[in-house]
C-alpha cells in the first residue's frame, strides 16, 4: 500500500509538472487547496494552544538549565572572591610582619622564617602547627611571633611542620621583666582564658598597672634564655599583694590576639648552641 501511494504521488507529480497552468489538472488542485483551506485554517486554531504550550514548557526546561549554570557561576565567582579576600587579608598581614622584621624591634642575630598556621591542636586548642619545619631552619624551642609579641615556642618539629606551643599554654613559662622598672619574673597561664600571670616578682619590686611586660632575654651565660630579649609580651592590667605572700599577683593581657593567629614569624638564631659540661 505504501508502495502504491508513493508511486500514485510520483505519477500525479509528473503530470502537474507536465500538464499546463490552465489544464484540468491545475484546476483540480486549486479547487482541493479551495476546499480545505477552511480546514487548514482550523487545524492551524487547534494546534496553535498545543503549539504554545509546548514552547513554555520547552522554554522552562531551558531557563532550568540556564538557572543551574548560572547558580555553579555564582558559586564560583563567591569562591573566587572569598579567596582573593583571604589573600589580599593574609597580604597585608604578611606586610606587617615584614615591617615588624625591617624595624628596630627585630632582634639580632636572628633570622625569620614567615609562615601560616595549619591547624590546632592540644587540649584547648592551646597549641598550633605551622606549616614549615626543619626544613626551613626550624628547631625545638625556636620562638614564635607576631608583629603583636610573642606567640610561644616550638615544641615538636617534623620536615614540613612543626607543633607550637602558645604563651597561654599551662605548660609555658618565659622569663620576662617590666620594662620601665627592671622588675623580673616568669610569665605563665593565667586563671582567666587568654589571660597571663606575672608571677615571682618580689613583693618590693615596683610593678604598676600599665607598665609593658616584654621578654628578660638571657640573664646569664650559665643559663641562656630560649627567648631573645624585648620580646613584647603584654601590658600589666592589675598589681595586688597580700601580707602572706612572699610574691605579687601581677595580672597581664597579652598583646597578641591568640584567637586569630595568622600568619607567624620563627625566629632563627645564629647563635651556636651552648656545650653542655
Amino acid at each position: 500500500m505504501v508502495g502504491g501511494l508513493v508511486l500514485l504521488s510520483l505519477i500525479l507529480i509528473t503530470f502537474s509538472f507536465r500538464a499546463s497552468s490552465t489544464g484540468t489538472l491545475h484546476q483540480v488542485e486549486s479547487a482541493g487547496v479551495t476546499v480545505l483551506r477552511p480546514f487548514e485554517v482550523a487545524a492551524e486554531r487547534v494546534a496553535r494552544p498545543f503549539r504554545d504550550v509546548y514552547g513554555y514548557f520547552r522554554g522552562l526546561v531551558h531557563a532550568k538549565q540556564q538557572n543551574g549554570r548560572l547558580r555553579l557561576q555564582v558559586n564560583e565567582l563567591r569562591q573566587q572572591a572569598l579567596q582573593g579576600k583571604s589573600a589580599q587579608e593574609q597580604n597585608r598581614e604578611f606586610r606587617a610582619q615584614l615591617h615588624f622584621i625591617d624595624s628596630p624591634l627585630f632582634p639580632r642575630d636572628y633570622s625569620p622564617v614567615n609562615t601560616r598556621i595549619i591547624s590546632w591542636s592540644g587540649e584547648f586548642d592551646q597549641q598550633v602547627v605551622i606549616a614549615a619545619g626543619s626544613d626551613q631552619g626550624i628547631k625545638e624551642d625556636t620562638p614564635i611571633v607576631t608583629q603583636d609579641g610573642l606567640v610561644g615556642r616550638v615544641t615538636d618539629v617534623t620536615g614540613s611542620a612543626a607543633h607550637v606551643t602558645l604563651l597561654t599554654d599551662e605548660s609555658s613559662a618565659v622569663p620576662a621583666r617590666d620594662q620601665k622598672t627592671g622588675a623580673t619574673g616568669l610569665v605563665r597561664h593565667g586563671e582567666g582564658e587568654g589571660s597571663l600571670l606575672l608571677d615571682y616578682v618580689p613583693k618590693e619590686s615596683d610593678v604598676r598597672e600599665g607598665d609593658v611586660i616584654v621578654t628578660a632575654g638571657t640573664q646569664s651565660k650559665r643559663y641562656p634564655s630560649l627567648f631573645p630579649g624585648a620580646i613584647p609580651i603584654g601590658v600589666v592590667t592589675s598589681v595586688g599583694q597580700s601580707d602572706t605572700a612572699l610574691y605579687k599577683q601581677i595580672q597581664i593581657n597579652p598583646y597578641v590576639d591568640f584567637s586569630g593567629l595568622d600568619p607567624v614569624t620563627a625566629l632563627i638564631t645564629h647563635k651556636r648552641s651552648p656545650k653542655v659540661p
